[in-house]
């Protein structure tokens, strides 16, 4: 079987800048991979080009072996190039429409995407699938928790079947309590579909909870990969086991941290 998302030598450039620099990975179908890095170490970059949101200067991306060209042309081809990944962003309330109950966003996309379904069943399906009901179904984006419309913003992405769903810092913004709630609701569904993550953060205890396999970026380049408990447990490079130290924790010292962090010219 092929992977769900193939990563090969992707490269891209600013003018002097490689925000992007030789970058690849595989993700297995089912598979979780988390690619971990601080402001401007390219892991925003990275996931911008496999959703196809920014083109390579080279490399390619393959979702289940097929590689996904930069640009699709006629509605029927950016549809089905739509469906191959899905994007969740972190503030879910600037890519919802305030004027369109959560259970209407997900009839939209079912019908845009699938015009020959009925889409009432998929839509109960897909508000049961990420604990919503009635109510939150009938409500206004405004109306909602955040933990509540990224909840709608998942089941928006998954209505309509990706092999590979990226999630951009999609906790971030949320309270810990809440955090968890959707880590653990994208831990079940990864348990019942093949489905495929790839998620872009900086929170360690993230990428701890939720991947399989990890990649450390630093300077548009990857640092250091692999399972994620052995990266975490036992980092060979200087700048995983930096970015491990600066997670707060008994004798955390910010300075002693912020002396060994390299300069940047």
């Amino acid at each position: 079987m092929n992977p769900a998302l193939e990563v090969r030598g992707l490269r891209r450039t600013y003018g002097a800048t490689r925000a992007v620099d030789d970058v690849s990975f595989t993700v297995p179908a089912g598979g979780s991979l988390g690619i971990v890095g601080e402001s401007g170490s390219g892991k925003t970059t990275t996931a911008r080009i496999v959703t196809g949101l920014e083109r390579a200067d080279a490399g390619e991306v393959r979702v289940r072996g097929t590689v996904r060209e930069p640009a699709a042309r006629g509605r029927a081809a950016r549809l089905r190039r739509a469906r191959e990944v899905q994007l969740v962003f972190q503030d879910p309330l600037l890519s919802l429409d305030p004027r369109v109950p959560a259970g209407e966003v997900l009839r939209e996309t079912l019908r845009l995407h699938f015009p020959d379904r009925d889409p009432r069943p998929r839509v109960r399906e897909l508000l049961d699938q990420v604990g919503l009901g009635e109510r939150e179904a009938a409500a206004r984006p405004r109306e909602l928790s955040g933990g509540q419309r990224q909840r709608v913003a998942i089941a928006r992405a998954l209505a309509v079947e990706p092999a590979v769903l990226v999630l951009d810092e999609a906790v971030a913004a949320l309270d810990v309590s809440v955090q968890a709630q959707i880590l653990n609701l994208l831990a079940d569904i990864r348990t019942r579909t093949e489905i495929a993550y790839l998620f872009i953060t900086h929170d360690l205890g993230v990428v701890r909870a939720v991947t399989d396999s990890l990649v450390v970026m630093n300077s548009g380049r990857i640092v250091e990969q692999g399972p994620t408990a052995s990266v975490l447990a036992a980092p060979e490079h200087a700048y995983t086991r930096l970015l491990l130290d600066s997670v707060p924790g008994p004798g955390w010292d910010p300075q002693a941290i912020a002396a060994r962090r390299p300069s940047r010219t």
